[in-house]
């Protein structure tokens, strides 16, 4: 199998990145250790959503795009990215452990002159303190016989006016050598390709890209609850503030964070601190903010089916209305509904969900949408293929998370808000 370019992990950054190599001429090679995942490429058949398989056919059956569950295929290419999770663990610390075994897979395979490069959000120091070492147990040193770099991936699953393509791509090498190569290898593919001094300042602007979104969506979410108790909508505040032209930033509140990015890089970041005696208190207080939220709108749906419908919470027939992360997409990792789903049920409510882009959830199946055979609908995210309006029409009692209803239902309390 022969190939340019060989992307270690086929998910949500792997899968846009191979799509961007290929259609600019590149021969791209997957390489992932789910086997079905490998022969639905080889068929021509995406499993994410960002490269549909419309899109992926034509670049398989031009051999511009394989994949394949054998570390050998690194041997041959001349640049090798890594796209591979970085979860925590359960202790809310950094688990390198997926990254750090493709990393021995490669050492064994890596030949002079070839670039690695890391996409994989992380700490600060990843690269060189871990990654390093790593491939160096290959008898070659980065920064002369072979090039290291970090470049943070950017992907927005669903978005489609900002995509891998022309989304400006950040680049931090070893060594300026290190740098140099890999921003010639992104600037074949890429818009624009902007280098940075080091990957330490490239993986330390991806954890500030995201603590950002973290800590304002925070700051919105703890002035709904204070609104919630001042009778004040949250939503006509934050549309007020959006009036303004210059030193504003709209964000929203909601359920809770979602995503693999949002809800878990502020910890990367925390637990980086702490080697150098600094304590991050500002981004904790955002996460422990954000991570109360499904608490808060627990209570709001109780509060909901108590006075607007009379009813306790054990017993309670419940719609949960989307279960992605956020609107029309099929992504759930790091759902809110997730949490919301189990505080319900251990309320003792009766909990269904219905989303036209998931078909299964945690021990779930999506049910038909019936609004009006529930005692409460939550809209948990709001996808643009239902009807708002409708649903308020239909449903008893509407707990909406995520202002899809506007104005409707507001005035004859059927319509509960954030």
């Amino acid at each position: 199998m022969s190939a340019d370019v060989a992307i270690v992990g086929a998910g949500y950054v792997g899968m846009p990145l191979a799509r961007v190599f290929a259609e600019a001429g590149k021969r791209v090679v997957l390489v992932d250790v789910d086997n079905a995942v490998v022969d639905g490429i080889n068929r021509g058949e995406s499993h994410i959503g960002d490269v549909p398989s419309e899109a992926l056919k034509p670049l398989v059956d031009a051999g511009r795009i394989a994949a394949t569950s054998d570390y050998d295929v690194l041997r041959e290419v001349d640049a090798i990215l890594i796209a591979l999770p970085t979860p925590l663990s359960s202790h809310r610390e950094p688990d390198l452990t997926i990254v750090e075994s493709a990393a021995d897979e490669i050492a064994s395979r890596l030949r002079k002159g070839q670039v690695v490069v890391l996409e994989s959000t992380t700490y600060p120091g990843t690269t060189r303190e871990s990654l390093q070492p790593i491939l160096e147990r290959s008898g070659m040193k980065a920064g002369g016989d072979f090039h290291l770099a970090f470049s943070p991936e950017r992907v927005d699953p669903g978005r489609t006016d900002w995509t891998t393509k022309n989304t400006p791509k950040l680049v931090g090498g070893l060594t300026p050598a290190c740098t140099e190569r890999a921003v010639e290898l992104y600037r074949s593919a890429v818009d624009t390709v902007v280098p940075l001094s080091s990957p330490e300042t490239a993986e330390m602007t991806k954890l500030l890209e995201n603590i950002f979104r973290a800590v304002n969506i925070a700051l919105v979410n703890e002035l709904a609850q204070l609104c919630e108790r001042m009778e004040l909508d949250v939503w006509e505040v934050v549309e007020a503030a959006e009036t303004k032209p210059f030193g504003f930033m709209s964000f929203k509140p909601g359920p809770g964070l979602g995503g693999h990015c949002i809800p878990i890089d502020p910890f990367y970041l925390t637990w980086k601190a702490r080697e150098y005696d600094f304590y991050t208190e500002f981004i904790d207080l955002a996460g422990k903010v954000n991570a109360n939220m499904p608490f808060f709108c627990r209570s709001l749906i109780s509060q909901a089916l108590n006075h607007g419908a009379e009813k306790s919470l054990k017993g309670s027939r419940i719609l949960i209305l989307g279960v992605s992360y956020k609107a029309d997409i099929d992504d759930v990792r790091e759902s809110p509904a997730e949490k919301i789903i189990e505080l319900l049920r251990k309320g003792g409510a009766e909990v269904s969900y219905h989303d036209p882009h998931v078909a299964d959830f945690d021990g779930l199946r999506s049910v038909e949408y019936a609004p009006e055979r529930y005692d409460c609908v939550v809209i948990a995210t709001a996808h643009s293929s239902i009807d708002y309006g409708d649903l308020v029409e239909r449903a008893q009692i509407v707990v909406d998370l995520r202002n899809a209803t506007g104005r409707n239902g507001t005035g004859n309390g059927k319509v509960w808000k954030l």
